[in-house]
């Protein structure tokens, strides 16, 4: 629940969304099991008066709009607390993720998917860390932006984030892809991957999208790992099947999927905003690398 004030100013009304002291006593409860991560009292302030801020109902969440919207928040204290106080982001998600797992609500269960994805966000200027033209999944073409890798658990009940990682596009990093902070999204997802794995939250699928289902290497990371998975690629993948007296046949997937019958699809309706049918048809010997693998590989036909 938030509360809101009104105030008039020379007859103009100001709006000011949250005061901290006047957020439920839950917020406070959930706030003070984070509170051992912090080195002082002003760092523990500086997590409630964000944490605030990211919950309240003001559209842009920069430091300067969520000061403004909130009763007893100092703009510059804000800043310091997210710019210049020594904390790590790393050490406050671990933590997240531990309260969760504890509550019987959001307890992680086995077998459950990780999703693998990155995001987009336009962008203007060049200012901001990984800045850069690229392709921004939410206007859905090239732009001036960021995008993170990010990793979810689902389970069938509940989706909850689970890790986040900024990808520095070449363009924003002065060395360019010789920098030794370029990393490819690839390695970014496996890198996400294994903290859950270290964890000791083993998924029973890893779910992806072409961009990485397109990429040999990153497919024999998971397959190193003993990991199930389930991707998109691309029509042109070259695949390899095996046919009746153990033949191994190179084909692309366009090319196997015009080979089969109306038969071999079965369709599935897609619970969106708009429910929309597809075909699908699933084999479990095909190989997308050069070896064997007996993992799915499902074929879409609109």
């Amino acid at each position: 629940m938030l509360v809101k004030q009104g105030f008039y100013v020379e007859n103009v009304i100001a709006m000011k969304e949250t005061t901290p002291t006047a957020m439920p006593p839950c917020f406070e409860r959930w706030c003070k099991k984070f509170d051992n991560c912090w080195k002082n009292q002003p760092q523990k302030i500086g997590f409630r008066h964000y944490v605030g801020g990211l919950l309240g109902e003001s559209e842009r969440k920069n430091l300067s709009q969520m000061a403004n919207n909130s009763i007893g928040v100092v703009y510059n204290r804000l800043h310091h607390f997210i710019a210049d106080s020594p904390w790590n982001a790393s050490k406050i998600n671990q933590r997240r993720i531990e309260i969760i797992n504890q509550c019987s609500q959001t307890k992680f269960r086995r077998g459950f998917s990780l999703i693998l994805d990155d995001s987009g966000h336009r962008k203007s200027g060049n200012f901001t860390a990984g800045v850069g033209r690229q392709y921004i999944g939410e206007i859905g073409k090239t732009d001036n932006g960021i995008v993170t890798v990010t990793t979810h658990y689902y389970d069938g009940q509940k989706s909850l984030p689970l890790d986040i990682e900024l990808y520095q596009h070449i363009c924003s990093l002065p060395g360019g892809k010789e920098d030794k902070l370029f990393e490819k999204k690839p390695d970014i997802g496996i890198k996400l991957i294994d903290r859950s794995l270290n964890r000791g939250y083993r998924p029973g699928i890893v779910l992806i999208d072409a961009g990485y289902g397109n990429n040999t290497t990153f497919l024999k990371k998971l397959e190193d790992r003993e990991l199930n998975y389930l991707g998109g690629v691309a029509k042109n993948r070259k695949i390899i099947i095996t046919k009746p007296q153990e033949i191994e046949v190179k084909i692309s997937l366009k090319e196997l999927a015009k080979s089969l019958s109306p038969k071999d699809f079965q369709p599935v309706i897609l619970n969106t905003e708009k429910p929309k049918t597809v075909f699908v048809t699933i084999f479990t010997r095909i190989s997308v690398t050069i070896r064997r693998r007996k993992n799915f590989c499902h074929l879409m036909r609109c």
